[in-house]
């Protein structure tokens, strides 16, 4: 364990504060203010300067290759080119795309990127869900169908450069030996009836997962994280923003996403329904392709546990862990059931 992982939360994030003031000239900018936004994943920062405004991002350490990084920039560029609503790159004054900054105890360079400032109120949270009458809710669903649906119509159509490269949400990712974000099946907070439930849907995803289809009209470049914090409403606008995990998947995981913390509330058909027909209004969605909505749903939820299993120490998986390990065991009974497993 590298001395950083062993800091507690709150030292970590006085690390990667330390850093984000350091980094700042590297685009001409002096004595801004520094306003914590989010610190889960990575630290996002308001930077305030005068007039202007942006977001940064200090990026955890060892998530993603420098390559890979410089690729999920280049796919947000050629989004925002295709006029796609999404942030737009500040590269620093020397024209990188992003920087990195070290210190002595970081098992690496941390990278660190710029943004322009995007106004907005975030669509909720995964924790308090999301608010409004019956009818906004389909409204800002059915945008938020179709801004997935022009995202897929881009990444179908874009060639990728031949450098680019992503991880992938597919069988492997998502419920492999080593899924992308963890094995959740080994969650401590876990029964030991839970862990044999949630290994039998493993092998159960997988072996459906695998015998999908990947061409490009089910399978491109997502988001991979459509979640209420990563939509903000602005008026009749709905804008996406952190593409961290972006990468290789199904369309329909993309479209599972949006709709996981809802399932419980009483709004979730509308939500439902509005989002598939704003996805439809864009892009072409066979019933018959839907029919696979329950597969993704459970699999979102696999990944979700694999989450806290795999960040113990921080506030969202001690809020999360007990509602996500309910979540994910009766949505896995209930795909069990219906597909005889």
């Amino acid at each position: 364990m590298t001395a950083f992982a062993r800091l507690k939360p709150e030292e970590q994030l006085d690390r990667m504060r330390g850093l984000a003031h350091e980094a700042l000239p590297l685009w001409n900018i002096e004595n801004a203010a520094l306003d914590l936004l989010k610190y889960r994943e990575n630290a996002v920062f308001k930077v305030t300067t005068g007039d202007s405004r942006f977001a940064m991002r200090v990026h955890r350490p060892g998530y993603h290759t420098d390559a890979a990084l410089r690729s999920e920039l280049q796919w947000m560029d050629a989004l925002s080119d295709a006029g796609i609503d999404v942030p737009r790159i500040v590269p620093t004054a020397s024209g990188e795309l992003f920087s990195t900054r070290e210190t002595f105890d970081m098992p690496a360079p941390l990278q660190i990127d710029l943004f322009e400032w995007i106004d907005g109120r975030q669509l909720g949270s995964v924790g308090a869900g999301i608010s409004g009458t019956a009818q906004s809710i389909h409204d800002l669903y059915f945008k938020i169908g179709e801004l997935a649906g022009l995202l897929h119509d881009q990444a179908q159509a874009w060639t990728p450069p031949p450098e680019f490269v992503r991880h992938a949400w597919d069988e492997h990712g998502l419920a492999g030996k080593d899924p992308f974000w963890g094995r959740f099946w080994e969650l401590s907070a876990l029964t030991r009836e839970q862990r044999r439930l949630l290994a039998a849907a493993r092998e159960r995803v997988h072996r459906e997962l695998e015998s999908l289809p990947k061409t490009p009209t089910d399978y491109s470049l997502i988001h991979a994280d459509f979640s209420p914090e990563n939509l903000l409403v602005e008026g009749s606008r709905v804008r996406l923003i952190d593409f961290d995990d972006a990468g290789y998947g199904w369309h329909l995981f993309e479209l599972a996403t949006p709709l996981f913390f809802l399932m419980d509330e009483p709004y979730f058909e509308t939500a439902n329904e509005a989002l598939i027909s704003g996805y439809r209004s864009r892009r072409a969605l066979s019933d018959e392709q839907l029919e696979r909505l329950p597969l993704f749903l459970l699999a979102r939820g696999l990944t979700y546990v694999g989450w806290v299993h795999t960040r113990p120490k921080t506030e969202t998986a001690r809020e999360l862990t007990g509602l996500l390990v309910d979540m994910c065991c009766r949505l896995a009974h209930e795909y069990l059931d219906k597909s005889g497993g």
